[in-house]
């Protein structure tokens, strides 16, 4: 088994508020992230792919198709687009980055698989401080 990781990255704009709550619950809970006026951040975004090596041509995946299936999949919805109201995968779920995060798994598992390889790992940096990895589990 080898694992192979590649790396795209997008911009994107969210915020983090339930429309059930009031203004000052959704401060008090999400701070600055509730901003009525939306934030963004620059994500990278790690997607690390499993398998067995092909013997003819050396790959786990050929990187342009997995670079293919990431931005047809995910970067292209993403980059310079507002998570909240323009992302058909993120419609009604919170836009925190760990929903993002399994929800781009669920996004590129399938996609993936149908190269022959096994989608390991989503690893999701929001800051140079803060990222998220996510398994599938």
């Amino acid at each position: 088994m080898i694992y192979i990781t590649r790396r795209e990255r997008f911009n994107a704009a969210h915020k983090l508020f339930r429309e059930d709550w009031s203004d000052e619950q959704n401060l008090e809970t999400f701070g600055k992230c509730s901003n009525p006026n939306w934030h963004g951040h620059n994500y990278e975004l790690f997607v690390t792919v499993k398998g067995e090596v092909n013997p003819e041509t050396g790959f786990v995946i050929d990187l342009k198709a997995l670079k293919n299936i990431i931005c047809t999949q995910v970067t292209n919805k993403l980059d310079h687009r507002n998570v909240n109201l323009d992302v058909d995968f993120m419609k009604g779920k919170m836009a925190s980055t760990e929903v993002l995060a399994i929800e781009i798994f669920k996004q590129l598992k399938p996609h993936i698989e149908q190269h022959g390889a096994a989608l390991h790992k989503i690893l999701l940096r929001e800051t140079e401080n803060n990222y998220v990895e996510y398994y599938g589990e």
